[in-house]
């Protein structure tokens, strides 16, 4: 997914598996109305409905509408410029390690040496 969020004044989100609504609220520093209209805006925001459809967000949910406000209002994104960026696969240039045979053979004759001296 994408990290575009610049939220460093918000919250930290506990250790908990399910919010409510109000608490995910105050964990992103937006109303709960604007939470209810990014679900219908946004697929990807899809909260457990529960007795009385009562919504509960897990972890992933939080990160997701944190990324969502961070499109919206620090990076000046329409709703329809947010969703397409959240719809596009991560465009992420990661190096793959380059690893000589050298390196990794003396990588191997580490590890059996320290396999070596565990046994004993």
């Amino acid at each position: 997914m994408l990290e575009i969020t610049n939220n460093d004044e918000l919250p930290v989100i506990p250790g908990k598996r399910y919010f409510t609504i109000g608490e995910v609220s105050e964990l992103c520093a937006v109303k709960p109305h604007v939470l209810r209209y990014w679900e219908q805006e946004f697929p990807q925001l899809k909260p457990l409905k529960r007795r009385g459809n009562r919504r509960y967000y897990q972890r992933r949910d939080v990160q997701l509408i944190r990324t969502i406000r961070s499109l919206l209002y620090d990076n000046g994104f329409t709703i329809g410029g947010a969703r397409q960026q959240l719809s596009e696969p991560a465009k992420v240039d990661t190096p793959k390690p380059k690893h000589d045979k050298a390196t990794l053979r003396q990588l191997r004759e580490e590890l059996e040496a320290l396999l070596v001296i565990l046994e004993h």
